[in-house]
């Protein structure tokens, strides 16, 4: 069991950094329009590479958990993404996270705990 949560926490964290490297990217990238220097901008933009890497890596995390363990146990625990996902809004994209999601965490933790007993 303990291999299943390691490697969905591993999974997770590569996911939301994905995500948090592709918003970083997409508001480096500047206002779109169909020019070479827009889309030079985009493929020379180190994040957006580094968020193609970390959805690669998480993809293949993610097939080694599907070989391994059930996926009606191992999907459900995808939720934790949820609760990186905050913590990535709140501490890296410096967003506001109103306490009504907060609490949304909390009931995906609590599901969580659920899903693992």
């Amino acid at each position: 069991m303990w291999l299943l949560i390691v490697l969905v926490c591993v999974q997770s964290v590569l996911l939301v950094g994905a995500q948090t490297l592709l918003k970083i990217s997409v508001e480096l990238f500047g206002p779109f329009s169909w020019s070479w220097a827009y889309f030079k901008t985009v493929f020379t933009t180190w994040q957006f590479a580094a968020s193609g890497v970390c959805a690669l890596a998480a993809m293949i995390v993610w097939m080694i958990t599907l070989k391994k363990f059930e996926f009606s146990v191992a999907y459900p625990l995808l939720s934790i993404s949820y609760i990186i996902g905050l913590l990535s809004a709140q501490f890296i994209l410096h967003e506001t996270v109103p306490f009504t999601r907060w609490i949304g965490v909390i009931i995906v933790v609590i599901g969580v705990f659920f899903i693992l007993k």
